[in-house]
């Protein structure tokens, strides 16, 4: 059954919002107290976890634990995807620091870089290559997902040799589109775009 993006987005959201409720001794927790964390309501709560098949009672609300199991088995599949990143500036090392201690259903097992300082180094736990090394480091690690936090003018080559060597997924941080072929899924996250948005709306609404 295909689900759409924004379901997913929401099932993520709901997977860390519960997260924290296995470190309060809460065992079980309602659709409206999920909806009012998550910021909609309890019918699309409902709406989205039936749709990952997970069942509550109206008297007793969903099981943590299995909630958590639900959401997983839908982000997962039943195994942790991996990733490779593109650009140890300091954005692509906070983004190793983050993730193991956020993402369960990602792994990031290789990074990359063209600064011959950084190579070989393990950085958060992640070891550095060479950017000509990354074909077959994707290979060898059976990578599907692919970061890329390098500067704007190395961004669209990156992802033309992440494409090349398999990876079917990109989450894009340079400040710059970047141009996919068919059957590869793109996330852009510009931070700068919405840092002017928000300021501009800001603005307006002072």
């Amino acid at each position: 059954m295909a689900i759409s993006k924004k379901t997913i987005e929401r099932l993520s959201l709901y997977r860390r919002l519960i997260h924290d409720l296995h470190y309060s001794n809460r065992s079980t927790i309602f659709s409206h107290e999920l909806a009012a964390m998550a910021h909609c309501t309890p019918a699309q709560v409902r709406r989205d976890l039936m749709t990952a098949d997970i069942k509550g009672s109206s008297s007793t609300g969903y099981d943590v634990a299995t909630l958590t199991t639900g959401i997983n088995a839908i982000l997962l599949h039943g195994h942790i995807q991996k990733a490779a990143l593109a650009g140890i500036g300091n954005l692509g090392r906070a983004i190793l620091s983050y993730f193991p201690q956020r993402s369960p259903t990602v792994e990031i097992t290789a990074a990359f870089d063209s600064d011959p300082s950084k190579i070989g180094r393990i950085i958060h736990g992640c070891r550095t290559y060479p950017i000509d090394d990354l074909a077959s480091v994707v290979k060898d690690h059976a990578i599907t997902i692919g970061i890329i936090t390098t500067p704007r003018e190395a961004a669209q080559a990156i992802a033309d040799k992440m494409i090349a060597a398999g990876i079917r997924g990109i989450l894009n941080f340079a400040p710059i589109p970047i141009r996919v072929s068919t059957g590869v899924e793109t996330e852009h996250l510009d931070l700068t775009m919405s840092l002017e948005k928000l300021a501009y709306f800001s603005r307006r609404n002072s």
